[in-house]
């Protein structure tokens, strides 16, 4: 199988997660909130370990692993996650589990529009991580990156699906929209490999820009949802686990 096949499937394979996440939603919507939780916590986990594996490390290593690799690292760490809060700040969303709107008038838009802005905004970050992997030309790692973004990302389809639903939307339009919202990543994707290719003497910066905004993500966004329902401990040991599945994935893929 060609490296050029091989992304392409990866990258189709993170963008209909979120779709083949929310297919529950045809024949049941029994699914507690401490469940949700601890799935989400597993999302995060694997988010963590990718951009700490994936990302971060192979940044510093681009740079030659020196206090000037580590330096530049850091302020593209930075730097990704001050564009992540300048997103959040500005693109109006309510959160899929506590249904908190932020940004903007949200009181003005519909709540579906909400729902895609904040998966939107999940998502964009994640296409950016994998088309940065395979953009360094590293196709074992890039489809790493993609493995893992997309199982992570069945929880947040089936999240966003079962948001749609408290909002007395029909399933089958629940499931299209989580589908949709998925698309995002292989735009994001492309944009990654599109950097990289245009300013590949910033190869470390821009691998440690897509690791801020996985961070933000995860710190801002995740883990507060999680940690908002009672069951803190239970979504925290769904990180651990998380963080432990993409660990083996990473030696066994990469």
């Amino acid at each position: 199988m060609s490296n050029e096949l091989i992304m392409i499937l990866s990258i189709g394979f993170a963008g209909i997660a979120t779709g083949l996440g929310a297919l529950p939603i045809l024949v049941t919507e029994r699914i507690s909130r401490k469940t949700m939780d601890v799935l989400l916590g597993f999302a995060a986990g694997i988010m963590l370990a990718a951009t700490s594996f994936s990302l971060i490390l192979p940044s510093i290593e681009a740079g030659g692993s020196d206090l000037q690799a580590v330096l530049v690292t850091c302020a593209g760490i930075l730097v990704g996650g001050a564009f992540l809060d300048f997103m959040d700040k500005h693109s109006p969303h309510i959160h899929l589990v506590d249904q908190r709107a932020e940004g903007g008038d949200p009181a003005s838009m519909k709540k579906i529009w909400l729902f895609v802005i904040a998966i939107a905004l999940h998502n964009f970050p994640e296409g950016l991580a994998t088309g940065v992997g395979f953009g360094t030309g590293d196709v074992s790692g890039g489809m790493t990156i993609a493995v893992g973004i997309g199982i992570q990302n069945l929880p947040e389809g089936l999240a966003v699906a079962l948001a749609l639903r408290r909002e007395n939307y029909s399933r089958l339009f629940a499931l299209g929209v989580a589908t949709l919202t998925g698309l995002i990543e292989p735009i994001g994707a492309v944009l990654g490999l599109l950097l990289i290719q245009m300013f590949q003497p910033l190869i470390g910066f821009i691998l440690a820009l897509a690791a801020g905004a996985m961070l933000f993500v995860i710190s801002d966004e995740i883990i507060p949802e999680t940690h908002s329902g009672g069951y803190e401990r239970e979504a925290t040991y769904g990180i651990l686990f998380g963080f432990v599945v993409m660990l083996i994935l990473d030696i066994l893929l990469g």
